[in-house]
């Protein structure tokens, strides 16, 4: 009976530690998909001039993003990934701002 339990023991443990080890891996990679939006949102506020129209609210977004540079140096990935959503979300703030501002304009 013993043995027969340590067989399906060692049987399922290397399907679980592959489990596992996935799913710890997926925890600690860098934010990079986060980082390339932070990036790619505040290039389309700064074409939208938002630099102009929104000067408060880019400077956030410039702020986190780089705040999210350091974090991803020295590896802490969760704190990389907020603020590099905080950028975004800054950056796409300021577009629509600015936006909002050109046609207020006559």
């Amino acid at each position: 009976m013993l043995t027969a339990l340590l067989r399906i023991f060692r049987r399922n443990l290397i399907p679980l530690f592959a489990v596992f080890s996935l799913l710890l891996v997926s925890c600690v990679t860098a934010p990079v998909q986060e980082m390339s939006d932070a990036r790619q949102a505040i290039e389309a506020a700064e074409a939208a001039e938002a630099d102009r129209y929104a000067p408060r609210t880019m400077e956030q977004a410039r702020s986190r993003l780089r705040s999210a540079e350091e974090s991803l140096d020295s590896k802490s990935f969760k704190e990389a990934q907020r603020d590099a959503e905080l950028a975004r979300q800054a950056a796409i703030e300021a577009r629509e701002q600015a936006i909002e501002a050109k046609l207020k304009q006559p």
